[in-house]
């Protein structure tokens, strides 16, 4: 590749030069312990399943969130937002909404999608259901992908097979960010979350969703006002979250608003945002 062309564009490059029965898709910040790769393999090729990956686990073995399951018009990206979130996980919790994913998995288990950092693929499962979709940069195009190859069988978790996955260091390095996983929506990293998720959205479940999902991010605006403002007078310098963070995440929501009618329209577009 010439360029940064994201993690969807490059490693489909890889899968047309491939030559074997499966390919594996594996993050350069991964450490692959004794023989994981094989045991998957040898696992993996004498089953009935179409895409697998292993439990992932943080540098000092707690587990990794690894194996994920659809919500409803994308409404578990509503999650990460501040003070809402919460409220909405919870509310959710109470009404016995399954959870999205599966904290740690200690047996193989049937999954809708897993993380891209170790995701294992059988040929004729892509050749069905075609590769990553190139409008991704970075971020949400395994998820997008792995619904297109659920279409075709079923996928697994082997939560009986680790490896160590250092998490967005690579993605953190190019982004000037900091932090683990995907609750960040406030600088750069944020955006392309955000931005990838929304288009993720669109593809999957279509216009009316994308826009229910919008209005909440928009509502969240003054949500986050509020909670900020509550959180100062009662915790004073130990609130969570900054007025900056505040100002960070309305300027990322505008960008995507900027993007509305290119994403409703849904035609070939590259979101990179850097």
């Amino acid at each position: 590749m010439n360029d940064n062309a994201g993690f969807a564009r490059a490693n489909n490059q890889g899968i047309r030069h491939a030559k074997g029965d499966t390919i594996l898709l594996l993050n350069p910040d991964t450490i692959i312990e004794g023989a994981a790769i094989d045991e998957c393999y040898e696992q993996f090729i004498s089953s009935p399943y179409i895409a697998c990956s292993v439990q992932l686990l943080n540098p000092d073995r707690s587990p990794q969130i690894t194996g994920n399951y659809f919500m409803t018009g994308g409404l578990n990206c509503l999650l990460p937002l501040p003070y809402l979130g919460s409220f909405l996980g919870g509310t959710a919790k109470f009404l016995g909404i399954k959870s999205p994913n599966i904290p740690d998995a200690i047996r193989p288990v049937e999954v809708d999608w897993v993380n891209g950092a170790f995701l294992m693929v059988k040929k004729h499962a892509f050749d069905k259901a075609g590769l990553m979709d190139e409008d991704f940069f970075l971020y949400a195009e395994e998820a997008e992908w792995c619904y297109r190859l659920r279409q075709t069988g079923k996928i697994c978790l082997f939560g009986n097979i680790h490896i160590l996955h250092l998490q967005g260091e690579t993605a953190n390095q190019v982004f000037g960010s900091a932090g683990k996983g995907y609750y960040n929506l406030f600088n750069r990293k944020g955006l392309q979350i955000m931005v990838s998720n929304f288009v993720r959205i669109r593809k999957q479940y279509g216009i009316f969703w994308f826009l229910l999902n919008l209005m909440v991010y928009t509502i969240e605006i003054p949500v986050f006002l509020i909670g900020i403002l509550l959180s100062k007078l009662l915790f004073g310098r130990k609130a969570k979250y900054s007025f900056s963070q505040l100002i960070q995440f309305t300027g990322n929501l505008v960008t995507i608003w900027g993007l509305i009618f290119t994403i409703i329209r849904n035609r070939p577009h590259f979101y990179k945002v850097l």
